[in-house]
């Protein structure tokens, strides 16, 4: 059952590998000092969201009844 089209998965990719990214780059590290401990949430959504994209699955789509996958239902 996937409920993620193809173009909701590629932002997420996307945004997901710069979310997981963001904490440990040295240009952005200074940026989110300030942030403490909570900069490495970040990392955390970027890990849900490639997980998301790669197994084309959103249990909060199921909780809403958003598909954007264009599949159609059998």
């Amino acid at each position: 059952m996937t409920n993620v089209g193809p173009l909701d998965r590629l932002l997420r990719g996307v945004l997901g590998a710069v979310l997981l990214a963001a904490p440990f780059l040295p240009v952005s590290a200074d940026l989110l000092a300030a942030w403490g401990a909570w900069k490495f949430a970040l990392a955390a959504v970027g890990v849900v969201m490639i997980g998301t994209a790669l197994f084309r699955f959103c249990p909060a789509y199921t909780l809403f009844g958003i598909n954007t996958c264009p599949m159609t239902k059998k």
